[in-house]
């Protein structure tokens, strides 16, 4: 049976306790009996006694085999360590309308800067980095290629499959393979290596993880299927931290603007998300409830952000040690951008990040040395590649 075309979704009860297999498919798993001197049929492992759970009724003597994918238990850490919702779910939500269940149909953005965001989760989830080639140094961020390092699934349709299509193909620059995925490209040859109907897919998972639900809907000459907001409470999540990072009025970073404390990168995703939000015309949703003068703060915090996690390495102008220093390496859209505490936040959030990736590095174990550090390094600087990308399109030019 090919593995290729094979589906994974998990669902929301406990899984069996299999371990992993160095095989592919495993019709007939080894799972722990409940007694020790159980009887077992020959040639097959399953115990005549139930297994419990949402799986113990399949498992009982007589009944068809449980057949499983060993990838669904290689990931186990690395799940626990990771959001509910990816960066593109999360942006596909900040733009969806609550009770009409789709997007505006005049935001041309989105679309673009939700491949990007593929790129970022693939290289916070430790999938992608830069080519280790000193000599890249030479050329723009967005020219400087990229390899998959590792490709292991994640369990995410999408990612797998731009996993897969960068796996199996020669290696591209960043704004290369945004391109090719978004399908702007007149090379013929090239124009399978579009991603289809994102948006669509983005909501369908959305859907099977109960943060929406599918309707149709009519508009005059055809039906077409919307999501409208199901669970509110996932929506509200995502503008809470968006808008508590760019209306706080403290220098430290609030928990309300960050992700659990288990999950990895928490100050890196605070940073995409709201990034990504600006980029994909999204971010005034979060915004429309501030008065005029709060919504133009928030936008110039934006653009500190932004200007300071555009360019590698991040944040340029910011020391390690608190205190007041000139900001923004990149390029500032509205002028004079955020003072006082905005900046100091920003200059906060800059140190968060690096230690963020010191951490990581840490994390590796003993005997990583050099190498390891320098890894962390080649996947933070795609995702700085990205926001680069981001920052000169033509929505914040």
């Amino acid at each position: 049976m090919s593995t290729e075309g094979l589906t994974r979704r998990r669902g929301a009860g406990a899984s069996p306790a299999v371990g992993p297999s160095t095989g592919g498919f495993d019709s007939s798993p080894s799972i722990p009996s409940s007694s020790s001197n159980a009887p077992k049929r020959p040639g097959n492992n399953v115990p005549t006694s139930s297994a419990g759970g949402a799986g113990g009724a399949g498992a009982m003597e007589g009944r068809g085999k449980i057949a499983y994918d060993p990838r669904d238990f290689e990931n186990g850490d690395e799940a626990e360590k990771m959001p509910r919702l990816t960066i593109m779910e999360e942006i596909l939500l900040l733009g969806l309308k609550d009770k009409a269940g789709y997007l505006s149909f005049w935001n041309d953005n989105i679309s673009y800067a939700l491949r990007g965001c593929i790129l970022i989760e693939l290289a916070l989830r430790r999938r992608i980095a830069m080519v280790r080639d000193p000599s890249r140094r030479r050329l723009a961020l967005s020219d400087r290629l990229i390899e998959v390092i590792d490709d292991r699934q994640t369990g995410e349709t999408l990612l797998d499959e731009a996993l897969k299509m960068m796996k199996s193909s020669e290696k591209y620059g960043t704004g290369a393979w945004v391109d090719l995925m978004s399908g702007e490209t007149w090379n013929v040859m090239k124009i399978g290596y579009q991603l289809k109907q994102v948006r669509e897919r983005l909501a369908k998972g959305l859907v099977d993880k109960g943060v929406l639900r599918t309707e149709k809907r009519n508009f005059l000459l055809f039906d077409m299927a919307t999501h409208p907001i199901a669970d509110m409470n996932a929506k509200d999540d995502v503008m809470r931290r968006v808008l508590t990072l760019l209306t706080a009025r403290t220098a430290a970073i609030p928990p309300q603007a960050l992700q659990k404390e288990e999950v990895k990168y928490r100050h890196m995703r605070a940073v995409v998300l709201v990034c990504a939000a600006y980029a994909s015309s999204v971010l005034e949703n979060a915004l429309q409830r501030l008065s005029y003068d709060s919504r133009e703060a928030a936008f110039a915090r934006c653009d500190d952000i932004l200007a300071e996690f555009c360019t590698w390495p991040f944040g340029q102008g910011t020391s390690n040690v608190a205190g007041p220093v000139t900001i923004g390496g990149g390029t500032r859209k509205r002028e004079g951008g955020s003072g006082g505490v905005g900046r100091e936040s920003v200059q906060e959030l800059v140190r968060e990040v690096r230690k963020e990736m010191a951490a990581g590095t840490a994390n590796a174990g003993p005997g990583a040395g050099g190498g390891q550090e320098e890894q962390e390094e080649l996947c933070f600087e795609v995702i700085a590649t990205v926001l680069e990308i981001f920052g000169r399109m033509d929505s914040l030019l």
